[in-house]
């Protein structure tokens, strides 16, 4: 699924939050990269061996640039919104460098799902950098690695960020002082990783063990995979040295902040899952959410980290509720991904995460 310019209006850009380097607002430009790390890594069985990564970042606000809507979907019926955007256009040059957020999406999305944070990010003075993780998004194929080899999503981050810092056009302007990361539901638990949180998968296939209903053990997007016992067979055949080092630390030194959006698989972390993690963490989650419920995932996770900070969000707010803005088409199509509650505003929503996002960033990428 991909976005054209010129079907939907624009979403009104946000006010600025004057605070700090996000003082100043910028027009959005959006780019796109196939990055391929010069060293051997797990591809999680996904057919394009490259890390797929939209960027999203200041451009140039001379009156010359117009951002144009972008969308998800087939031209002739876009299922969501996708935020407005000048793509390819010049990176603003009224600032050296900026800080980043990498971006991590949620099983079996895309970056692009993460489009409504990534252009409000890049308007208020970040450079925002979203991977399609291999195997495990809406672009190719799923594989049943992509779905259980979870801790090796931190390791795309960690080498999409390597490949930025020396892209020709981006690099230059990256702020390698300042660098964040946030991400939405699976994507949630990648910045946790990036933080420092090591996994116990054991523990989480116990738990769906016990009880195979669990909404953490079977989400929509694992339809037609077969069961966790199929998927795991398969997976400890083919990629027995991840599994290996599922409990292994995936902090990336170079994140200083880390924004997690309804983060899941709870059950997967020991009392001793986060003792590593001691940068700043928030973390944003619908009082609705039956995939990440609040009590077994983000309410857990804060008890285990000292230097964390949790909003529940009221009033029906769900899981999906943190994905792009459905079009009518989308809402017609694509049900659960677009039923938000009687009474939810998702673009409100959006809205309210995003400014707590450039808030928190700015607060902490100092």
């Amino acid at each position: 699924m991909r976005r054209s310019a010129a079907l939907i209006l624009v979403l009104m850009a946000m006010a600025s939050v004057r605070t700090g380097f996000a003082a100043t607002t910028y027009e959005v430009g959006e780019s796109s990269r196939v990055f391929k790390p010069g060293h051997a890594r797990n591809w999680r069985g996904a057919k394009t061996e490259a890390l797929v990564t939209t960027i999203w970042y200041p451009a140039n606000a001379d009156g010359t640039l117009y951002e144009e809507p972008q969308v998800i979907g087939p031209l002739d019926g876009p299922l969501f919104l996708a935020g407005g955007a000048v793509l390819n256009a010049p990176i603003a040059n009224s600032q050296v460098k900026f800080p980043v957020v990498m971006l991590s999406h949620g099983t079996g999305g895309s970056a692009m799902q993460l489009a409504w944070l990534g252009t409000v990010l890049a308007r208020h003075g970040f450079i925002a950098v979203g991977v399609n993780h291999p195997g495990n998004n809406a672009l190719e194929p799923y594989t049943a690695e992509g779905f259980v080899l979870w801790w090796e999503r931190a390791t795309d981050i960690s080498d999409a960020l390597d490949a930025l810092v020396i892209d020709p056009t981006f690099g230059p302007h990256v702020d390698e002082a300042r660098i964040g990361a946030a991400g939405f539901s699976i994507g949630g638990y990648t910045v946790l990783e990036l933080a420092g949180a090591r996994t116990d998968q054991e523990r989480f296939l116990k738990a769906c063990e016990t009880d195979p209903t669990l909404h953490k053990c079977v989400v929509p997007e694992m339809k037609g995979m077969g069961d966790p016992e199929q998927m795991l067979k398969k997976v400890r055949a083919s990629s027995a040295e991840s599994m290996a080092r599922g409990g292994a630390s995936y902090r990336d030194p170079r994140v200083r902040a880390v924004f997690a959006i309804a983060p899941a698989v709870g059950q997967a972390f020991d009392p001793d899952g986060f003792r590593e993690v001691t940068i700043p963490v928030v973390m944003v989650v619908g009082a609705a959410d039956r995939i990440a419920p609040v009590a077994t995932n983000a309410g857990r996770f804060l008890a285990l980290m000292p230097n964390a900070h949790l909003t529940v969000l009221p009033d029906g707010v769900a899981h999906y509720t943190f994905l792009d803005t459905c079009t009518d088409v989308g809402k017609a199509k694509l049900g659960v991904y677009c039923g938000d509650a009687a009474g939810v505003d998702r673009e409100k929503v959006h809205g309210t995460v995003s400014e707590m996002a450039v808030k928190f960033f700015d607060k902490n990428l100092r």
